[in-house]
């Protein structure tokens, strides 16, 4: 297993665009440029580490469904000052599937310069960039790099997984992380490839790539997470280990995650309520171990919620709690006075508890 340890220095030049005008610019792939990732994977500026990591809400005016950047901007300071170690643009949360490349290079702009302005230039943000051609994902992850993004998220391509070879996948990625100039993280969500649902050898094979750095494991299988986990040495809260990030995909096993050996997780429930995921994982490490269990279940019934209702619920919570929230892009529906206040009373144990911290 290779080391996947990195240096806080950044080399002169490395990822250091304009984000106002990065923002609005495309890379386009060459089919010849190959990147040496093992000097990437040397030379990241911010490393990841244990933790939360949010999956941002994208946020839209609620007339013309523009991007809302300023209230992006908002919701990022708010999530890194309650603690996240880590922010996540254009996952499901972060309706992804709605945006066109310009707007996801803008909305990954407009998140790295909130955290900068706001003396969190530590925090990394790791950018969603799936798609159904290795092509195409090369240039999300090029765009990602440009528009200040630290990390790439990537899902499998599924639309033509009859078609597939045995090694189709494995290929996949292994070719996107030798072009990405930024490293990735395997994104394992079954439910959105149309079950495709790598196995835990398929993830240790591919971690053995230099500049794959990490996994999320929205799957759920906790017994995958733990073998891959000990297999790559994870990095852990108490252990730097090999410094690749086996992270679960999830607020509702948190506390499973930590003690099968993650790194932490990644979870739209953290829009809602940061603190109170980060304070599983505090409890965890302080050895309050019948605590910890308690807050978990506050967190999975709350989660439970954000589950049941996607990002409709998610958004609807946040603006009956925080006013600030509006609708998902259509043909997403706008709930009315009934369900919002549905949603409001299934996040409501929770947010009363976040407030409280």
């Amino acid at each position: 297993m290779s080391p996947h340890h990195v240096s806080p220095s950044t080399p002169e030049g490395f990822l250091t665009p304009t984000f106002d005008d990065m923002a609005l610019t495309s890379s386009t792939p060459s089919d010849n440029v190959s990147i040496d990732s093992s000097d990437i994977s040397s030379s990241i500026k911010r490393p990841l580490v244990p933790g939360l990591y949010v999956p941002t809400v994208a946020f839209f005016d609620p007339i013309t469904e523009d991007l809302d950047l300023a209230t992006i901007r908002k919701h990022t300071v708010r999530l890194a000052q309650a603690g996240v170690v880590g922010i996540t643009t254009q996952g499901s949360n972060g309706e992804a599937v709605h945006l066109t490349h310009a707007e996801r290079r803008q909305v990954t702009a407009a998140t790295r310069k909130a955290l900068d302005e706001a003396d969190f230039n530590d925090v990394p943000v790791i950018v969603g960039c799936g798609s159904q051609s290795t092509r195409e994902t090369v240039e999300l992850c090029r765009d990602a790099a440009q528009s200040g993004g630290d990390y790439a998220l990537v899902l499998p391509p599924a639309y033509y997984k009859t078609l597939f070879a045995p090694d189709s996948i494995l290929e996949y990625f292994r070719d996107v992380a030798t072009r990405s100039p930024i490293p990735i993280l395997i994104y394992n969500y079954p439910g959105a490839v149309s079950g495709l649902d790598l196995s835990s050898e398929d993830i240790i094979e591919l971690a053995k790539h230099p500049n794959i750095i990490g996994c999320k494991l929205t799957c759920g299988n906790t017994g995958k997470l733990n073998r891959i986990a000990s297999a790559t040495r994870a990095a852990t809260f108490s252990d730097p280990g090999s410094g690749f990030m086996c992270l679960g995909g999830s607020a509702d096993f948190t506390l499973q995650t930590l003690i099968g050996g993650g790194s932490g997780i990644i979870a739209g429930l953290g829009n809602v309520s940061p603190k109170a995921c980060i304070d599983v994982m505090k409890l965890f490490e302080a050895g309050k171990l019948n605590e910890a269990r308690r807050m978990q279940a506050l967190v999975a019934r709350g989660d439970w919620a954000a589950i049941q209702g996607g990002i409709v619920g998610t958004k609807s919570a946040m603006q009956s709690f925080f006013g600030y929230g509006g609708y998902g892009r259509k043909p997403l529906p706008k709930p009315g006075k009934a369900e919002a206040g549905k949603w409001a009373k299934a996040f409501e144990e929770l947010v009363q508890f976040e407030k409280s911290l």
